[in-house]
């Protein structure tokens, strides 16, 4: 009994491979990765699946989402997989029936707060937001409420949620958080901080030394930290607000086996240990972060409802302005 169950298990993973590996025809990916990241992910997707021809389109993800949105409105969307910043963004398509439900995907070894339930999206890496400070400060910030300090005013630089989609992620986890709600917002107005721009921005100006401290992404100063910049990153004692880059395949996909095996080449091991060699925390628990992220199980994230979040948006991006300027 046991051989013949062996047999069979044997030639359903034969069976499985021999149809991963005959995966063909065209497959179009909209993506915000960097250029170079993204051009990494399809060379080792297509070494997997070389019968797959991948054509690939990339911009920030606001900009992916127009060019998206117009082709909606033609009739005529091109891709058949997307792989962009923010969960919020992928609740808005599915709640307009835009994505495929793969269900069968793999995710058993994930936390299921990163998936889509039904599995219209999969994450593939956490971007976390924590504060940056340049080692000239005086001050070590470990909480959030350390930037309302008199040593810290005047010397916080802020993405802008009305620019960046990680801003916005951080500002609803951060505001909802019941120490912190948009009190910490208006102290930090007080302080003198003026969002503006993305992360790139910010972590200029602390690398720079124009200010002392800032939110920002984790990648930015923890790369370049190994390189000497003067900069450090704290993973603040609340927790940390995360995008995770997720992959979604479109209801109008047309490749759907193909944008199947690349949703699972993005989730597998293999994958996630791509991610992890760019650089990136990998959100898959079995693969080690890259040098200078602690393990993902150190790693406290703060509270986020996807959904909940782009119910909210308008409104939270009014109270923002109130409290900034737009």
């Amino acid at each position: 009994m046991k051989s013949t169950l062996l047999t069979a298990a044997v030639a359903a993973g034969l069976a499985s491979s021999a149809f991963a590996a005959d995966v063909s025809g065209k497959l179009v990916l909209y993506t915000s990765q960097p250029n170079e990241d993204a051009q990494r992910t399809v060379d080792a997707f297509k070494a997997d699946h070389p019968g797959v021809e991948v054509e690939w389109f990339r911009d920030g993800t606001t900009k992916v989402m127009a060019k998206l949105m117009a082709e909606f409105e033609a009739g005529a969307p091109q891709p058949d997989v997307l792989l962009i910043a923010d969960m919020v963004t992928m609740e808005g398509l599915e709640a307009e029936d835009r994505l495929m439900a793969y269900p069968d995907a793999d995710v058993s070894a994930y936390d299921p707060a990163l998936m889509d339930p039904e599995g219209h999206y999969f994450s593939t890496k956490l971007i976390t937001t924590g504060i940056i400070y340049n080692t000239a400060a005086t001050m070590v910030p470990t909480s959030y409420k350390d930037l309302l300090k008199p040593e810290a005013k005047g010397n916080v630089a802020m993405p802008s949620p009305l620019t960046s989609g990680a801003a916005t992620i951080h500002m609803v986890a951060v505001t909802s958080h019941p120490d912190m709600g948009w009190a910490l917002y208006e102290g930090l107005a007080d302080q003198g901080a003026n969002p503006q721009g993305g992360n790139g921005g910010v972590y200029k100006a602390v690398a720079g030394g124009e200010q002392l401290y800032g939110f920002v992404v984790d990648f930015l100063p923890i790369r370049e930290k190994v390189n000497g910049a003067p900069v450090e990153f704290v993973f603040p004692d609340e927790g940390v607000s995360a995008v995770t880059e997720p992959a979604a395949i479109l209801s109008t996909a047309q490749n759907p086996d193909a944008a199947k095996a690349f949703i699972d080449f993005l989730i597998s091991e293999k994958g996630q240990q791509l991610a992890a060699d760019m650089g990136y925390l990998p959100a898959h628990p079995g693969v080690t972060p890259p040098a200078g992220f602690p393990a993902l199980d150190e790693i406290k994230l703060l509270p986020f409802d996807p959904a909940k979040a782009l119910a909210e948006d308008a409104a939270n991006k009014e109270k923002f302005i109130e409290i900034f300027g737009g």
